[in-house]
């Protein structure tokens, strides 16, 4: 659980939408003089929590503070109540009272559309809702099934519209502004898509769309993105399904109007609805089918709708809650935080102290002087490639002879060190005026001399004997083949079925002398003829 103020607490949450999380909560204390409605301690009530974002505006908190007598006297058998406004820290909610029940959204989904009567006995209780706060100066502008609440009566379903204190709050600057609307692009009015002046009207709109979709199940517009939702609200007109009744069709045709001036009022479009209800019914009278027939004529438009002002809140001077409200004056410039004096709050030192002689240099100049310095003496120079030990092969350098064995002639004398060390200098020494010296060409160099190929050393024995390799694999393929004719002779029944018992080395030396004589009778035979 989770305390709002000091006098709630949440419980649950029932239901989740664009602008906040309705919860089941319990009132843990009466209610101050603040409250229209000061509750009893254990009583269950539905508190709408804002979002963050909307609390931490400061335009909608002041005016959701200055509007709380509008919306805490805003009362009517089909709206539901607000009882009282919680503002605490980052938090902002509504306390209503709870409503048992579905909304309008969830019963069309989950029972189909509405009969004809029952539709226009529907809109016409909302119709009533809608005529009460447009005398109030409250215009509803997000009138939509999701907003209506069923209560359970036991007989019938009751309807309760919802979400008056969202749409007050919707007109602040902080949350609108001149290119947008305010509502569902589904049920929104034309004037509202364009950013035209908004009244009353948008709601006899809203309207409208309902009693189409209580008929029908769907919207009248539709489309896959709130843009086409929008083209379609401002360019096409509404088709007669087959199963509206004539009568019913006219009021929602003429609610449907594009021109606001053309819509019936709140109080018009409730009368209208019920004499369509009692004409079209399976009782009815000639007498109430003439006047369902003739409902155009109750559909007279309001000659005074409910303005919603363009910038509604932009002439009032926004200002924050003080902590002393009787000394405070709205006209005071906005104060900030001393930077001097006492209570001041401590500057984020980066840089030193200045020092007190200001012709000198500053510490961190001396420092960068230095640090400037070291990087000088790193330089940047050309490097021939063949140059380069990275790419270029280390050379043999060639054997000299003894000296009594030197020819007479100019001697070969070494090659200069090419990479002689830097000379060393004083550190933090003041660089030369050129700090970076331009890559210099290398200088020509004479061909060095060509090195005669030592020749390649070899072994300790020089002699090569043709065939030793391949001698060696003969008698390494014989040694094989004896050893594994051993392990078959050995483990296979195979000296039973040719030497009957005999050993493996027996068979071969039978083998051996069998061969033998058979050569030495051969060649006997061969001499003798």
């Amino acid at each position: 659980m989770r305390p709002v103020g000091s006098k709630y607490l949440l419980e649950e949450p029932l239901g989740r939408g664009a602008t906040g999380t309705v919860w089941r909560a319990r009132q843990r204390e009466t209610a101050g003089a603040e409250a229209a409605v000061a509750g009893q301690p254990g009583e269950t009530v539905a508190i709408k929590v804002l979002k963050e974002e909307l609390a931490n505006d400061a335009d909608i908190v002041m005016r959701f503070l200055r509007e709380r007598s509008v919306l805490l006297r805003l009362t009517h058998p089909n709206i539901v109540r607000t009882r009282d406004l919680v503002v605490e820290g980052d938090l902002l909610a509504l306390v209503m009272d709870l409503v048992e029940g579905p909304d309008l959204h969830r019963y069309l989904r989950d029972n189909g559309p509405f009969s004809p009567v029952a539709a226009a006995l529907l809109t016409a209780q909302i119709a009533d809702a809608l005529a009460a706060s447009h005398a109030d100066g409250v215009v509803h502008r997000d009138l939509k099934p999701a907003n209506v609440l069923l209560k359970n009566d036991g007989e019938r379903l009751h309807p309760m519209l919802t979400d008056f204190g969202i749409a007050r709050l919707a007109d602040s600057p902080g949350l609108t502004r001149t290119h947008e609307f305010v509502g569902t692009p589904a049920y929104v009015a034309p004037e509202s898509a364009e950013g035209r002046p908004q009244t009353s009207a948008v709601d006899i709109y809203g309207a409208g769309i309902l009693l189409y979709e209580l008929v029908t199940g769907r919207p009248p517009f539709a489309g896959a993105t709130a843009l086409e939702v929008l083209h379609r609200h401002l360019s096409e007109e509404p088709r007669r399904p087959t199963t509206v009744p004539e009568p019913l069709w006219t009021v929602i045709e003429r609610c449907l109007r594009k021109d606001p001036d053309q819509r019936p009022s709140a109080e018009n479009l409730a009368r209208g609805l019920r004499t369509v209800a009692a004409g079209v019914g399976v009782h009815s009278t000639p007498a109430q089918v003439d006047a369902a027939l003739g409902v155009g004529a109750l559909l007279a438009p309001d000659p005074a709708p409910a303005p919603v002002p363009e910038l509604p809140g932009a002439a009032d001077p926004t200002q924050v809650l003080p902590s002393n409200a009787g000394s405070y004056d709205p006209g005071a410039a906005t104060s900030v935080l001393p930077s001097t004096g006492p209570g001041a709050a401590d500057p984020t030192s980066v840089m030193p102290p200045v020092p007190a002689d200001p012709e000198g240099p500053h510490p961190w100049q001396g420092q960068m002087r230095a640090a400037r310095d070291r990087n000088e003496q790193t330089q940047v120079q050309y490097l021939d490639p063949s140059q380069d030990p990275l790419r270029r092969r280390p050379q043999r350098q060639p054997q000299q002879p003894p000296a009594h064995q030197r020819p007479p002639g100019p001697q070969h004398q070494p090659p200069p060190q090419r990479y002689a060390p830097p000379p060393q200098q004083q550190p933090y020494a003041p660089a030369p005026q050129q700090r970076y010296a331009p890559p210099q060409p290398p200088p020509p160099q004479a061909p060095a001399p060509r090195q005669q190929r030592e020749p390649r050393r070899r072994g300790a024995n020089p002699m090569r004997i043709p065939g030793l390799g391949c001698l060696k694999g003969c008698l390494f393929t014989l040694v094989l083949l004896f050893v594994a004719g051993w392990l078959i002779w050995e483990l296979t029944p195979l000296q039973d079925w040719v030497a009957q018992g005999k050993g493996y080395w027996t068979a071969i030396g039978d083998a051996i002398s069998t061969v033998t004589d058979w050569i030495s009778q051969l060649g006997g035979t061969t001499s003798g003829q």
